[in-house]
């Protein structure tokens, strides 16, 4: 058993924060060799009992945070090198600069070394789950998976689907895109951390056939993943009704097609109505928030409240990229200001602990892997990163004065960046 004495964050089931300032975590193989959380709280009401267990190696962490691993909903591992890009909007960017990446993908070498890349970053800005786009190549999945394995991450990811709209070098043939997602799924998910996540790269780049065929596959593998994008750009979005006159709106056309269920998750959200967001409720499927991707292409402002108003499942994603860092700092902070923005919709201010959950616990719930991963209750997978929130002079300063838990947070919020992250441990079954 491992004992780690540090302060201590994690998350009741009602989404609060829980935090001990001299807590325990205590940490144990199950019978299959992962490392779970076997107890956490209080190191004084705790430590009694734990540390006298025969082998415990016990670690002292002072002016530590130990806190859950970050979870990102919706990310692009293959458009690591396309971050800070210039574009005047979605569409040009993606044609400018996100094809021609992701056409290099053929190359299994060229996956494998950006595998690598994309999955360290992860891990040095804390993150240890991410639900990733591939490219349309079977190798660009391969590659990402068997990385993500070796790693013993926690990790979902799927080939993109996309037989028209697009230029040749990612377009894929419509009945071949729809065998090799099938293979990839017998041969990846499910096999020890990994999941997979069928991928329509969204609605204007796939035929009626291409989209048909995904959600036969969803209604064949129940416990896969869907992954797409909706509502993100109002450009797009008129694209979608030309393409789709007969669905009701851009999310329905999912819907129409079967790819909205439990475990679905769509990027964005922004430019949705009532029914819309009625619809995600009675589906289970969750929106994936991407603030600093949303500001960056001028896409629009996530509506917090009518999103709440309406009961549906939401966590937050980088949109790497599209999203200007791996840093769920940054995430955090952009989500902050888009929440605040009052212009296009009513503003409010997000708690730090609701932020802090939307990264973790939240987007762990939104995933169908409440329970799991995100957390560091009894039971979830040991996936944690150790904080130091002295790791700058303003940050020292700055939660050295922090007298509330939200001012603590807030501050890691506001000031923080991968220089927070100090170690971040994956549960890695041995």
């Amino acid at each position: 058993m491992k004992i780690y004495r540090s302060a201590l964050l994690r998350f009741a089931f009602d989404g609060s924060p829980l935090y001990d300032s001299d807590g325990l975590l205590a940490t144990a193989p199950d019978a299959q060799g992962q490392e779970r959380v076997v107890a956490a709280g209080s190191w004084q009401a705790l430590q009694a009992h734990y540390t006298q267990e025969a082998g415990a190696q016990v670690q002292h962490l002072p002016g530590r945070l130990i806190a859950p691993g970050f979870v990102d909903m919706h990310i692009h591992y293959p458009q690591t090198d396309v971050i800070g890009a210039p574009a005047d909007g979605l569409l040009p960017w993606l044609e400018h600069y996100t094809f021609p990446h992701e056409a290099r993908f053929h190359d299994r070498a060229y996956a494998d070394g950006m595998a690598e890349f994309f999955l360290d970053e992860l891990l040095r800005n804390g993150v240890t789950t991410a639900l990733t786009f591939a490219t349309s190549h079977p190798n660009s999945v391969d590659a990402i998976m068997t990385a993500a394995q070796q790693r013993g991450m926690r990790m979902i990811a799927g080939k993109v689907l996309q037989d028209r709209h697009s230029p040749d070098g990612v377009r894929d043939d419509t009945e071949q895109g729809l065998i090799d997602t099938e293979t990839l799924i017998q041969r990846w998910h499910g096999v020890d951390r990994l999941g997979y996540a069928i991928t329509p790269r969204f609605a204007p780049t796939s035929t009626p056939a291409q989209l048909r065929g995904a959600g036969e596959l969803a209604a064949k593998y129940r416990d896969v993943w869907i992954q797409s994008h909706v509502s993100e750009n109002l450009d797009e979005i008129r694209w979608v009704r030309k393409l789709f006159p007969a669905a009701r709106s851009y999310l329905g056309v999912y819907d129409d097609f079967g790819l909205m269920r439990e475990r679905a998750v769509y990027a964005h959200c922004i430019w949705l109505d009532d029914e819309d967001r009625a619809l995600l409720r009675e589906k289970h499927t969750a929106a994936a928030i991407s603030p600093t991707s949303n500001l960056f292409l001028s896409s629009g402002y996530f509506d917090y409240q009518k999103a709440d108003a309406a009961d549906f499942r939401y966590g937050l994603a980088s949109d790497v990229g599209g999203g200007m860092s791996f840093s769920p700092f940054r995430t955090m902070q952009a989500a902050y200001v888009v929440g605040r923005e009052g212009h296009a919709k009513q503003g409010f201010s997000l708690k730090p602990g609701a932020l802090w959950w939307q990264h973790t616990a939240g987007a762990a719930q939104a995933l169908g892997l409440d329970g799991v991963i995100g957390n560091l209750q009894p039971g979830c997978e040991a996936d944690f990163v150790v904080l130091h929130p002295a790791c700058t002079p303003l940050l020292a300063r700055k939660t050295a004065q922090a007298e509330t838990l939200d001012e603590l947070l807030f501050a890691m919020i506001v000031l923080g960046d991968d220089r927070l992250i100090e170690q971040t441990i994956v549960s890695q079954a041995k």
